[in-house]
């Protein structure tokens, strides 16, 4: 079950309409995960500083259940991201920040339980 924040001081009138449809279905085939199982949040309009500077950036967070646990899996899904936001965003690489938290079934809860018992 794949969470996908994507934070940005790119106002929202600058943010393509249909966004966040996009990035759930290239989330779900660089994750190789269900499309009906990512939840997608987008937060336009954030005060943000990278690399010094206040310059258009994004911050993605990818958080998962084993599929973002190491170097190798981490190295093909920021290729895949970067490929996708750079498209959309019109921005350059160095403009953009993700960051890769594995998440345990015991840490999401759903349907009144945690996805271990689910």
């Amino acid at each position: 079950m794949p969470f996908i924040e994507l934070e940005t001081n790119l106002p929202a009138s600058r943010i393509p309409t249909g966004l966040e449809k996009r990035l759930c279905s290239a989330t779900a085939a660089i994750l190789d995960k269900p499309e009906d199982r990512v939840s997608v949040t987008l937060r336009p309009g954030m005060t943000l500083l990278m690399n010094g500077s206040t310059e258009p950036c994004v911050q993605l967070l990818v958080s998962s259940i084993g599929v973002v646990g190491t170097a190798e899996q981490n190295r093909s899904h920021s290729s895949r991201f970067f490929e996708f936001l750079t498209k959309e965003l019109a921005l350059d690489q160095d403009r953009i920040c993700i960051r890769f938290i594995p998440l345990e079934a015991w840490q999401i809860g759903k349907k009144g339980t945690v996805m271990t018992f689910l």
